[in-house]
């Protein structure tokens, strides 16, 4: 990009940075939180595009001090010093400018949000509830690294093991921006336990990645949820049995997308105290409905791009960790690893790497940068 273009695009930017700076000190907007909230990501981000700016434009002056010298002084050791100066500049000028179109694209508004996950055994049977399980233990490694909370919402255990279905929220710093990836089908082949004839089975799990709602998010009338409350099964010693901690949300939502209406039913049994249950399932909520409503907004970005990396069909098959060969593929990039044992221990960090480095290629090319 030629340095006029980049300081262009920079210049305007200057005049929005500080009215923003001005209007979030206004009483009225800090009244209105929704305003408040989006404003200060937008200074935030502005920030740091503002600070790109004062780099860049320090290393266009170095640049040309550097020539200058180069060219007047007769001094061969200023010289010298001078030829250093400017290699430095000239290696830094193009680093700055993609540093520069990576934040001139717009981000994604979810990127910083906490995430509600849902894991499911899809078609395997026994088999697909234990890798359902296996891909819950290396999400929980990956957050720990992170350090990232997980609290698990509810769960339906398969018969031999894992999980038909767990349900649970990650919060932590941008948690969405990174975990958006792993939306999808993942497939596993391997030899079952239950395999007497070391035949490699094929199953898959689906994971689903919801950003999670704020309050301001999505209009709920709390009046019209109906609640039920219920004794949680599992482990949590006697008091699981006899108290009715577990509850029960149910609430008619009119989908604005299709213009019907249907009845949403969410569960938690996450704690042993009933009013933090309702908490959290009101969050889920929040979260299904904010889903729901946005799914046509993420379609239309989905069609958008050729390789949906991060969007899109939730049915679409994203990666096959394969046992036998110790080999995972991510089949939206063409990405091969082939310590799979390391993986699966949530070691995932250079595989959701490739899929930022994929994701941002496509924004810059829709930006035009």
């Amino acid at each position: 990009m030629a340095e006029n273009s980049i300081l262009d695009k920079l210049e305007g930017l200057v005049s929005r940075y500080e009215e923003v700076a001005t209007l979030i000190t206004d009483p009225n907007v800090i009244s209105d939180q929704k305003r408040y909230v989006k404003l200060t990501k937008e200074y935030k981000d502005l920030g740091d595009i503002m600070n790109a700016r004062q780099e860049y434009l320090a290393c266009l002056a170095n640049q040309k001090d550097a020539k200058e010298m180069i060219a007047m002084e007769d001094d061969p050791e200023i010289k010298e010093m001078a030829r250093e100066e400017l290699a430095v500049a000239e290696k830094r000028l193009p680093e700055i400018e993609e540093e520069i179109k990576l934040l001139l694209v717009p981000a994604d508004p979810e990127d910083d949000k906490n995430v509600i996950m849902e894991i499911r055994g899809g078609t395997g049977g026994d088999e697909a509830a234990l890798f359902a399980g296996d891909l819950f233990k290396m999400y929980a490694k990956y957050c720990e690294m992170k350090g990232w909370k997980i609290s698990i919402s509810s769960f339906n255990e398969g018969t031999a093991g894992g999980f038909k279905e767990i349900i649970f929220s990650v919060t932590g710093e941008k948690v969405y921006g990174t975990l958006k990836y792993e939306s999808g089908v993942h497939r596993v082949q391997r030899v079952p336990a239950t395999e007497t004839q070391g035949r490699v089975h094929t199953s898959a799990a689906t994971v689903a990645v919801l950003p999670e709602a704020q309050e301001f998010d999505v209009e709920i009338n709390e009046g019209e949820i109906k609640w039920d409350t219920f004794r949680s099964s599992g482990a949590g010693g006697q008091n699981v049995n006899k108290v009715e901690s577990g509850v029960r949300a149910r609430y008619m939502w009119k989908n604005p997308n299709t213009g019907e209406t249907e009845e949403i039913l969410i569960e938690c049994t996450e704690t042993r105290d009933q009013p933090k249950n309702k908490e959290r399932a009101l969050a889920r909520l929040r979260t299904f409905i904010y889903d729901k409503e946005h799914q046509k907004y993420i379609d239309d970005i989905a069609s958008k791009r050729k390789t949906m990396v991060s969007t899109g069909d939730r049915s679409a098959k994203i990666r096959t960790y394969n046992y036998p060969q110790s080999r995972i593929t991510d089949h939206r990039i063409g990405y091969n690893m082939q310590n799979l044992s390391s993986f699966m221990d949530g070691n995932i960090q250079d595989c959701i790497d490739q899929l930022v480095v994929a994701e941002n290629a496509e924004r810059m090319k829709e930006s035009e940068l």
